[in-house]
């Protein structure tokens, strides 16, 4: 498959300049240098009906809180309680935060018509894997018992995220199933890792020159899993559960050059057939992260719109 152009004139630029790749950096740098393209490249941020910052307490006090934001859409009555979309931000469990995603969260509350609780989950490589993951869960089980507090329906809510997001959007839909909790109306992926040891193809055709290259995969992916044994661990790899029957409706969104597309779209495989709603949708000629880059990509806008309509379908009256 052939680079967008846009796409083409992002990678021509970043590779002309010589701008360091992620695993050319230490954690910092690299966290200091996604967060200088988010806000390089992402679109004006929309004005929402609230933004409120939300501190999740661990189960033990020594733990302290994980920290999310709450936005609520435009229009909204203060007094309405709406549908709530988690979102669990990318950057391979070791860079991202909730500043870098404000817009697109702003963007998926307006357009959803949904409030949307972004997640700033525990980091890599201070906090290895699992840590990530408990507080995916842990987010979405103290924000449905705390409903009233937070303003929302804890009957109608999704899961959504980007990369390492999606990972977490996956793993949390199957920790709910396993353990008989709420089941959410849509489980919402984006370029999701699903199997940190994949070979399929799209592994090796981009594993080059695509933005996401295969050393900057390995950094992530050791920083996140020190232990190897870990590496095959469903709440790591989710297409290695046993089973995926009872989980909720998907849609996939991936990017057509990048590296994990296959991986999300054998992902969407594996829901199908245990008899799962699942939708794929990808944006040919895409690189990972697009979706965040509004300003640059058309596409990214069209992504988000796309996510938001399915929100809006399977969460508002």
């Amino acid at each position: 498959m052939s680079l967008d152009p846009q796409a083409k004139a992002l990678l021509d630029m970043v590779y002309r300049v010589g701008a360091p790749r992620f695993h050319e950096l230490d954690v910092h740098q690299a966290r200091h240098s996604f967060e200088k393209l988010q806000f390089a490249l992402r679109p004006e941020a929309p004005a929402v009906a609230s933004v409120t910052d939300v501190p999740i307490p661990q189960p033990h006090v020594r733990d302290g809180v994980i920290m999310a934001r709450l936005y609520r859409p435009i229009g909204a009555a203060p007094d309405a309680l709406l549908p709530l979309v988690f979102y669990f931000h990318g950057g391979g469990w070791c860079i991202g935060n909730i500043p870098s995603y404000d817009v697109l969260c702003r963007e998926v509350a307006n357009l959803s018509g949904c409030a949307v609780l972004s997640v700033d989950y525990r980091l890599a490589p201070e906090h290895p894997f699992p840590a990530a993951v408990n507080d995916a869960l842990r987010s979405v089980e103290w924000s449905l018992a705390n409903g009233a507090l937070l303003g929302i329906d804890p009957s109608r809510f999704a899961l959504m995220g980007d990369s390492a997001g999606g990972n977490l959007s996956a793993v949390t839909a199957l920790q709910l199933r396993n353990g008989g909790g709420p089941r959410a109306a849509l489980q919402l992926l984006i370029y999701p890792s699903t199997d940190i040891l994949s070979q399929r193809p799209s592994r090796r055709t981009y594993a080059q020159g695509y933005f996401l290259d295969t050393e900057s995969l390995a950094w992530f992916f050791e920083k996140y899993l020190p232990d190897e044994q870990d590496w095959t661990d469903w709440r790591a790899s989710p297409i290695l559960a046993k089973r995926f029957d009872g989980l909720p409706p998907a849609l996939i969104i991936t990017a057509g050059c990048d590296p994990l597309s296959d991986d999300g779209r054998a992902y969407g495989e594996c829901l199908r057939e245990a008899g799962v709603e699942v939708e794929w949708v990808n944006y040919e000629g895409m690189v990972h992260g697009f979706v965040t880059l509004g300003k640059f990509f058309p596409q990214a806008g069209q992504a988000v719109e796309r996510a938001s309509i399915e929100l809006r379908k399977r969460l508002v009256p």
